[in-house]
C-alpha cells in the first residue's frame, strides 16, 4: 500500500504537473482508499488530486508545506473556495465534480478520524444545465462506417508489399473500431483497451471494462463481427498469431503496439471530414447515438442502462429526452394545429 501511494507522488498528475501527492498522511491514506478499496482508476485518482492542489492552493497557497491542517477548515472557506471556482470561469459540472471529490476526502477523512466534521457535508453544488446529447442519425452513422472501405478503395495502394499490408490492416482496423463503437455503445477507452481473450466472435459477445473496473458483456453485430474478424486476420498476417498472448490488444497501430484512444479520435475525425459530416463530433457520439437508436427502435430503458454500464437509471434517463425531443419536433413539422 505504501509503495503505490508513494507512485503517485514521484509521478505527475495530468493537469497538475506543479503538484503531486505530497508528503501528507491523509492525502497518501485517501489515495491507498481510492486504489484498494474503491479500485479506482489511475485517472480517477489523478482527478481527485488535481481537486485537492486546487484546494489547496486556494487555501493555504503555493508556499505552504504538508502536512495541512485539514481540521481548521470552516465552511466560510469551503464557500469562498466553490464560489471563486465558479467566479473563475469554470462551468457548473466542473464546480460540482469538485464538490463531491473534497466532500468525498473530508467524508474519508471524517470515517479515519483525522477530522471532526465534514465541512462540505449539506452543501449544494451549483444546477446544471440539462444538455442533450449530439447523436447521429441512423443514415449519418451508416454513411461514417462505410468511409473506411470507401476511402481505401480510392486510393492507390502502396507498391512496398509490407506497406500495402499496413495499409490494409489499417483500413479494415479503423471499419472494426467504427463498427464496435456503434455495435457496444462503448467509451472510446473501453473500446481501445480490448484484448484478444475480450472478443467472443462465435457468441458475437465483447467483454469491456467500463469505470471503476468493472467488466460487462456487449453485443457485437453482425457487421460488427465480420468487421473484426476481418481486422484480426490482416492483423496477424502481420504481427503472427499463434504465439499472441490472450492479453494482448487486439487493436494495433502500425508499429505493432496498443492503439489509444487518443488515435481512435483521431481517425474518427478523418471519416468524419470524409462524409462531410461534422468533424468536431467525438466518439462519444457514437455512444449517444447507439443509446438514441436502441430507444427509438423499442428498447426498454433498462436494459440500455445495463449496456452502456450505468450505475444509475437516471444516467440513462437523459436519452428518453432526447426521444421526446425528437417526437416533439416531428408533431410540430407534421401537425396542423401543432
Amino acid at each position: 500500500m505504501e509503495t503505490r501511494a508513494k507512485a503517485h507522488r514521484e509521478r505527475p498528475v495530468a493537469g497538475a504537473r506543479t503538484w503531486q501527492a505530497p508528503d501528507d498522511p491523509a492525502v497518501e491514506q485517501f489515495v491507498a482508499h481510492l486504489e484498494h478499496e474503491r479500485n479506482a482508476s489511475v485517472h480517477t485518482v489523478s482527478s481527485y488530486l488535481i481537486d485537492l492542489h486546487q484546494f489547496v492552493g486556494a487555501l493555504w497557497g503555493p508556499d505552504v508545506l504538508p502536512p495541512f491542517d485539514w481540521g481548521g477548515v470552516d465552511r466560510f472557506a469551503v464557500r469562498r473556495f466553490l464560489a471563486d471556482t465558479q467566479k473563475g470561469g469554470c462551468e457548473a459540472s466542473t464546480t460540482a465534480r469538485k464538490l463531491s471529490s473534497l466532500r468525498s476526502f473530508y467524508r474519508f477523512l471524517e470515517r479515519e478520524e483525522v477530522v471532526a466534521s465534514n465541512p462540505f457535508a449539506g452543501l449544494k453544488g451549483p444546477k446544471r444545465p440539462r444538455k442533450l446529447p449530439h447523436f447521429l442519425s441512423v443514415n449519418e452513422v451508416t454513411l461514417l462506417l462505410e468511409m473506411p472501405a470507401k476511402l481505401w478503395a480510392g486510393r492507390e495502394p502502396p507498391r512496398a508489399p509490407h506497406e500495402r499490408a499496413l495499409a490494409e490492416y489499417a483500413a479494415k482496423r479503423d471499419s472494426a473500431i467504427l463498427e464496435v463503437l456503434y455495435s457496444t455503445g462503448g467509451r472510446v477507452s473501453e473500446v481501445a483497451g480490448l484484448r484478444d481473450s475480450d472478443a467472443d466472435l462465435l457468441s458475437g459477445v465483447v467483454r469491456v471494462r467500463g469505470k471503476g473496473k468493472k467488466e460487462r458483456l456487449c453485443a457485437l453485430g453482425k457487421p460488427a463481427c465480420k468487421a473484426l474478424r476481418e481486422a484480426v486476420e490482416r492483423r496477424d498476417g502481420l504481427w503472427g498469431g499463434g504465439s499472441r498472448k490472450k492479453d494482448a490488444p487486439l487493436f494495433m497501430n502500425v508499429r505493432g503496439d496498443r492503439l489509444t484512444p487518443r488515435s481512435i479520435e483521431r481517425l474518427l475525425k478523418k471519416y468524419l471530414a470524409a462524409a462531410d459530416l461534422n468533424p468536431g463530433i467525438s466518439p462519444h457520439a457514437l455512444r449517444h447515438s447507439f443509446a438514441t437508436h436502441m430507444l427509438d427502435a423499442g428498447a426498454d430503458l433498462r436494459s440500455v442502462q445495463e449496456l452502456l454500464g450505468h450505475a444509475s437509471l437516471s444516467t440513462t434517463q437523459i436519452y428518453t429526452h432526447v426521444t421526446v425531443e425528437k417526437l416533439r419536433k416531428v408533431y410540430e413539422d407534421a401537425h396542423p394545429r401543432a
